[in-house]
């Protein structure tokens, strides 16, 4: 089941639409449906409240309007092992090409300040 922070596509007419996050899923005062808060990723950014049924939330078909409409969980593509960056061990500095010195800029400690 999809949950708070989790990315989902939205199909329209079994076409894909627009991926949006889920904000927030509460419940509603009939059971098994839920008021469900999606943050459209789209330009301009629009903020939704759907009532859903949890079936729908899990991926089933629904309707809105006469139109099929379903929610798909999108998942991170496996990738492979991402490449490491290793930090020089004795000196934050280094040779380029040229032989020239350069000092290493950790963009962490720039946003700290």
């Amino acid at each position: 089941m999809a949950v708070e922070n989790d990315i989902v596509l939205i199909y329209f007419e079994d076409q894909p639409l627009v991926f949006a996050r889920i904000e927030e899923i509460l419940p509603d005062v009939k059971p098994n449906w839920y008021h469900v808060k999606l943050l459209m990723l789209q330009v301009p950014l629009q903020v939704v409240t759907w009532i859903l049924r949890d079936v729908y939330i899990n991926g089933d078909e629904f309707t809105m309007d006469g139109k099929k409409m379903r929610l798909e969980l999108v998942k991170s593509p496996e990738s492979k092992k991402h490449a490491t960056i290793k930090k020089p061990i004795s000196s934050p500095k280094y040779k380029d090409s040229k032989s020239k010195v350069s000092k290493v800029i950790s963009l962490v400690d720039l946003k700290k300040r």
